[in-house]
């Protein structure tokens, strides 16, 4: 049997600074239904970087086996494929999946299209799967996604309010459960994003470029490790991402018994009152993360400081803009919390 060459990724463990993004990302795999996650910064910071060290350090998840949608076997949306054997369907354990969407991706490339050798070859109608398939149950990772095409941000909006993706083309007619985090990176400076999509993403966080001279230096200094040893340097931080990973396993286990006292959910509300943001979806959001990092920590319930850590990612890109104050989003969110949840 041959060994696979297939090179690490940089572990997660292993990223210098970027606190507020790790722990969103780590969030994210904790409790799915915070939404996206949005990563802007300047160039050259690490954005990519932390997205793929995070597939590599996420705990494994059951599948029904030979599902190419990574049906769950102990849930209750399945695909026309799974729906024909759920009796007893054979299980296997597999990664989660990380896909990236390519700014030029055509839309059958996205969400599915006839398999055009099946049809040509063997006059059968077979679906070759898209992007979209192979996400579900893991996350979406679109780089520059301030630049993606407008006929592919209304597709992922379509799927990602629904759950669900639907074919019909070519005589095809197929339904499959799409559920994935959608992770977008990109550089405020190249374009802004449309506002349906940016409402989509549960949590924002920005990465600027390090001014500290000894964190800047040992950026540099792992990522030559790195890129000299891929393989030796993973095993030397082997140890620490399995302690992470096993962190990750114990938090998604308690996470929905994370209770939140009506204390909590006033000043959630309270919050997002002070800061005029629209519907109320930025304090679900808020809860949700709040018992994510709740959970991390090994927490039964969420405390006040699990407030003040959700409040920036989960608020700063609702805010509604007030030409009169040109106050930077964060620093508003900061005020608000300070004043409600004390310095």
């Amino acid at each position: 049997m041959s060994k696979s060459t297939s090179i690490p990724v940089f572990p997660f463990s292993a990223i210098v600074g970027q606190d507020e993004v790790r722990r969103a990302l780590l969030a994210a795999a904790v409790e799915p239904a915070i939404g996206g996650i949005l990563i802007f910064g300047d160039r050259g910071t690490g954005k990519s970087t932390s997205v793929r060290a995070l597939a590599g350090l996420l705990p494994q998840i059951r599948a029904v086996a030979n599902c190419v949608y990574n049906c769950d076997p102990d849930g209750s949306s399945f695909c026309s494929y799974c729906h024909a054997d759920l009796q007893a369907p054979k299980v296997t354990r597999t990664s989660v999946p990380v896909v990236d969407l390519p700014l030029g991706a055509t839309e059958d490339r996205v969400v599915g299209a006839l398999d055009l050798e099946s049809a040509l070859t063997r006059g059968e109608k077979v679906l070759e799967v898209g992007l979209l398939a192979r996400a579900n149950r893991g996350f979406l990772y679109i780089d520059e996604v301030n630049l993606l095409e407008d006929h592919l941000v209304d597709l992922l909006l379509d799927v990602a309010a629904s759950g669900e993706n639907v074919i019909e083309r070519e005589g095809l007619s197929v339904r499959h459960p799409a559920r994935f985090v959608l992770i977008g990176s990109g550089n405020p400076e190249e374009g802004e994003l449309r506002p349906q999509l940016l409402d989509r993403f549960g949590l924002s966080v920005d990465i600027t470029t390090p001014d500290d001279v000894k964190q800047r230096i040992e950026i540099v200094r792992r990522r030559e490790a790195y890129d000299r040893d891929p393989g030796g340097f993973a095993l030397e931080w082997s140890k620490k991402d399995k302690t992470l990973r096993s962190k990750i396993s114990r938090a998604r286990r308690t996470v929905g018994s994370v209770s939140v006292s009506d204390e909590m959910l006033e000043k959630a509300a309270l919050i997002c009152m002070a800061l005029g943001t629209d519907g109320l979806r930025g304090e679900l959001t808020l809860m949700r993360a709040a018992r994510a990092f709740a959970a991390l920590d090994g927490k039964p319930a969420v405390l006040v400081k699990h407030l003040k850590e959700a409040a920036g990612p989960s608020l700063r890109h609702r805010l509604r803009r007030d030409p009169l104050d040109e106050t930077d989003s964060g620093i508003r969110v900061e005020r608000a919390v300070s004043e409600i949840l004390g310095a």
